[in-house]
């Protein structure tokens, strides 16, 4: 069946246009403009919620007709925000925090119809446990997969995932930024069932 739908991912992040992909719609990607500074005293999963849906709100004048995917992650641990390293030696760092620890991953989705400007939204949390390691093992891991623009360091579905002891979350795909169990949803109460009609 012909998609009904303009679909957009209003995102820069190769790992959200990888798993959108999975669900085997035509879509766009457009690169949002927007402050994803979090406000003084806001909790990691109203950030992620609010900037989803700011992501998906500043690419829709470009696509009025569109149906407009927003999403955002907020890592923490211990209450502590982990954002994506950036370099070696901040990668070092955030492990080193992790090993024997657990930290929690807040991903946030929305589903934006430019038509009507309303927007539906899901967080989806995830807590993931990692394994107590060694700097040479972090070495070892940093050299071969260089997650640093990864949140925590830590690439989940790469070599990561031999730091992780246990995932803990309703949707394994929310922990690389994208929840398609809760985005399919979404997309079906908007009029675009991934599976046709």
């Amino acid at each position: 069946m012909a998609q009904a739908r303009r679909l957009v991912l209003a995102s820069a992040s190769s790992y959200r246009r990888e798993l959108l992909a999975r669900l085997g719609l035509a879509f766009e990607c457009a690169v949002p403009d927007c402050d994803e500074s979090p406000l003084a005293g806001e909790a990691a999963r109203y950030t992620a919620l609010r900037l989803c849906v700011a992501k998906a709100r500043a690419v829709a004048p470009r696509f009025p007709d569109a149906l407009i995917i927003g999403s955002d992650q907020v890592a923490t641990r211990d209450g502590e925000r982990l954002g994506k390293p950036g370099a070696h030696d901040r990668a070092v760092e955030q492990l080193r925090s992790l090993s024997g620890r657990a930290a929690d991953f807040f991903t946030a989705v929305a589903v934006l119809d430019a038509r009507s400007g309303a927007a539906q939204t899901r967080v989806v949390p995830c807590r993931v446990a990692f394994r107590t390691f060694d700097d040479r093992t972090i070495e070892l891991y940093l050299r071969r997969e260089q997650p640093y623009d990864c949140a925590a360091s830590a690439k989940s579905e790469g070599l990561g995932i031999a730091l992780i002891e246990r995932i803990e979350t309703e949707d394994p795909t929310s922990l690389v930024g994208l929840p398609l169990i809760a985005l399919t949803e979404l997309l079906g109460r908007a009029g675009l069932p991934v599976l046709g009609r």
